[in-house]
């Protein structure tokens, strides 16, 4: 189930969120400030006319700068930045995880990862005699390093476990000469039905297994990108048009400006939420740390914030003896409306992604997408998981060098 899946990948994180056992933060390049959204405000503030080429002065990656709708930062003089394509896999209807294509070794090996800023390392199967899908070849690379250092992972699918490499990992025009990965070489049968081959993790260096820089970090450390962001579109029951940007904004995937929340630490992408909302007349006040994780489809939340936010849903029941721990459903008719609030703003939840099916298929109630855990179950009684079925109504960024995450009205709500 993913629920105690996503509860063994945060296994750790009541130890990390206190600060112990952290490695040290990677050193980013202190040419890398803030992103700089001014022209982003500048743009949604004069909708009459479509102000692109002002919008695109840097360019790079694979797109004109007179056509380029991309946006870097003017002040550096590192203006490369790449668009990975990602493929939303999609079961029962629901939206389960989003991945794309990496190039590994020399010649580089196309293979796809899940993308996930929900852990900090980077993996892919090689010469695994259990594993089902695509998988990295040594012999085939003539820069492949294997450290023989051993390494195990859980994830909120499961678990794989193989040894410490290094070699050449690219995206498009982007590349990293010797990036820290993981050979695995035994994977649990959790993975053996996922449509990519292995996960690239995107949080920050302080949390690694391997304790070495993600490829983020890589590319600032060597300042190839044009802004120190990466941002996030994912799609709602569409395979194709998912994205992340590396290095850059793209605002056809917005319909409005960012609004900024400072984290709250540097180990996941932590921010300070403060609430839930029902049909904009009752709040269940929370005091929790919410993590932004592209690698959970869900939203995790301690079992007692959950319980309050279902008490204010008419009609609302627990759904563990059906579904699982933690699990509630509501009336599908009920005309909820959800928002979230972060430092204070709120932020809204789509009802139709709020809701992950019916009950059954005759019946009248559908399960909620906010699942309460037990803090019994080793899950922080601080901590909220913040996954896609938040984020897909929100084109998100991650700025690295503001320590800050900001999140955009998506395209998908038009």
């Amino acid at each position: 189930m993913e629920v105690q899946g996503i509860i063994n990948k945060y296994s750790r994180a009541y130890q990390f969120l206190n600060g112990i056992g952290l490695n040290l933060d990677a050193h980013m390049d202190p040419s890398y400030p803030p992103f700089n959204d001014t022209p982003i405000l500048q743009y949604y503030r004069n909708t009459t006319s479509l102000l692109v080429k002002p919008l695109a002065y840097n360019g790079g990656g694979d797109i004109p700068v007179e056509d380029s709708p991309i946006i870097g930062l003017p002040q550096t003089s590192y203006t490369d930045f790449h668009v990975m394509s990602m493929k939303d896999d999609i079961e029962g209807g629901m939206d389960v995880s989003y991945y794309g294509p990496l190039q590994f070794g020399t010649p580089g090996q196309d293979l796809t990862v899940s993308v996930d800023t929900g852990s900090a390392d980077l993996w892919i199967p090689t010469t695994c005699p259990s594993c089902s899908n695509a998988q990295f070849a040594p012999a085939g690379s003539s820069t492949f390093q294997n450290s023989k250092r051993k390494v195990s992972l859980v994830y909120g699918a499961g678990r794989v476990s193989g040894t410490v490499a290094r070699d050449t990992v690219s995206l498009g025009s982007l590349s990293v000469d010797q990036q820290h990965f993981i050979a695995v070489r035994t994977e649990s049968e959790d993975f053996m039905e996922y449509p990519s081959s292995g996960l690239l993790g995107l949080a920050f260096k302080s949390i690694s297994q391997m304790n070495t820089p993600n490829f983020f970090e890589n590319l600032l450390s060597a300042r190839k990108l044009a802004a120190g962001i990466f941002s996030i579109h994912l799609t709602r029951g569409q395979e194709d048009g998912s994205q992340i940007c590396f290095g850059c904004y793209d605002l056809t995937k917005t319909v409005g400006p960012t609004r900024w929340l400072n984290l709250t630490t540097r180990t996941y992408w932590t921010i300070n939420m403060d609430g839930i909302t029902s049909n904009k007349l009752e709040t269940t006040p929370t005091n929790l740390t919410a993590a932004i994780d592209s690698g959970t489809s869900l939203m995790l939340v301690p079992d007692t914030v959950a319980k309050q936010f279902y008490g204010m849903i008419p009609g609302s029941k627990d759904a563990s003896m059906e579904r699982g721990e933690g699990f509630y459903t509501y009336p599908c008719s009920s005309p909820i409306t959800i928002s979230l609030s972060f430092s204070g703003k709120p932020f809204s939840m789509r009802t139709d992604d709020f809701n992950i099916g019916k009950l059954s298929e005759e019946s009248t109630d559908c399960v909620g997408g906010i699942v309460g855990v037990d803090p019994s179950s080793g899950f922080p009684s601080n901590l909220a998981i913040v996954g896609d079925v938040f984020l897909k109504s929100w084109y998100t960024t991650f700025d690295y060098g503001g320590n800050r995450v900001g999140f955009a009205p998506s395209v998908n709500n038009k």
